[in-house]
């Protein structure tokens, strides 16, 4: 081979090396990620730099400023969400409030928290769940917020289904409300993005949710306008968000609508599932090591964060 050759080869290389370096950075550049997540606070009275600290850390792997839009369950009144939201962690990221009183007896409810500089709320609406021939029956109201996220249009329903201490019924019926609920938002969307989002007090194969909501584990059972759960697999995998007596359950779950999996279509799309799941959330010694960092036992105090562990998603839009 000639020297001359031999220069034009490696010009020529280092030429397709350029290339390709400048290629794979405007893919980077042309994909956008963003955090939707949903956290159960477990009423947080005296630990509001516990749960911002948790808030501020969920999909750090994507942003370090917290998630995009985050539901919460187990929230005591407007005044805890406006204290939370001003914590030293969480003032700087400009979170805003989506919240409505609801008739629960334990005087709880769910909230959405979003960034106003990329979701901007376009409606919201409290829903009361009604159980027939039971008038004295009172739990937490599903809210649902329509917005656009950077220009995209999606629906959050937030939810905090009855307790296990109650009959499946009851789930079954919270389950009903939210297909409704998800199923309007079909009539009037083309294509609606909609995340069913909440502890929903069952896992991810029980009826209220695999027969009731209709919510598949697998893409290509989700038919058109149908529900995908990507919390399936990781309970199939053995991982939950809380822990009882041995055993965990994935009871908090963020559920979507097919055409976030669809291909069809441009902006916000599914990409991945996750728990959050860091070590600063779990116990790290003694017979509960592992399990949930708890505020409460009965009524002894531990100082931790949640007897949940947060939950997210992670989508991507390509432009």
């Amino acid at each position: 081979m000639t020297i001359r050759n031999y220069t034009s080869i490696k010009t020529w290389f280092s030429i397709i090396l350029i290339a390709l370096a400048v290629q794979a950075c405007g893919q980077k550049s042309d994909t956008k990620r963003t955090v939707i997540a949903f956290y159960n606070m477990e009423r947080y009275e005296a630990k509001l730099s516990n749960m911002a600290k948790a808030i501020a850390g969920i999909g750090s792997e994507v942003s370090e400023d917290g998630p995009t839009i985050i539901g919460l369950a187990e929230m005591e009144n407007l005044q805890v969400l406006e204290d939370l939201i001003n914590t030293p962690s969480l003032d700087k990221l400009g979170y805003k409030i989506v919240h409505y009183d609801s008739p629960d007896e334990r005087g709880i409810d769910v909230a959405l928290l979003y960034k106003a500089n990329a979701f901007k709320v376009i409606n919201s609406t409290s829903n009361r769940l009604v159980i027939p021939g039971e008038p004295k029956f009172f739990t937490r109201d599903q809210l649902v917020v329509t917005g656009e996220l950077d220009g995209d249009l999606i629906n959050v329903i937030v939810n905090h289904w009855p307790s296990r201490r109650s009959e499946p019924k009851y789930r079954e019926a919270a389950a009903r409300l939210s297909l409704h609920l998800s199923d309007s938002l079909n009539r009037v969307q083309k294509n609606a993005k909609t995340f069913i989002m909440g502890d929903l007090n069952d896992d991810p194969a029980d009826s209220s949710i695999f027969i009731v909501l209709g919510a598949k584990g697998r893409k290509d059972q989700v038919k058109k306008q149908g529900l995908f759960n990507p919390m399936w697999q990781i309970h199939h995998d053995g991982l939950g968000t809380l822990e009882y007596r041995g055993n965990w359950n994935l009871f908090d779950q963020i559920i979507i609508s097919e055409a976030l999996i669809s291909q069809k279509g441009k902006g916000w799309k599914f990409e991945k599932a996750s728990i959050f799941n860091k070590s600063f959330l779990k116990e790290q010694t003694g017979k509960y090591a592992g399990t949930p960092w708890r505020t409460y036992v009965g009524k002894k105090y531990l100082g931790g964060f949640s007897d949940h562990l947060p939950v997210y998603l992670i989508l991507e839009n390509k432009k």
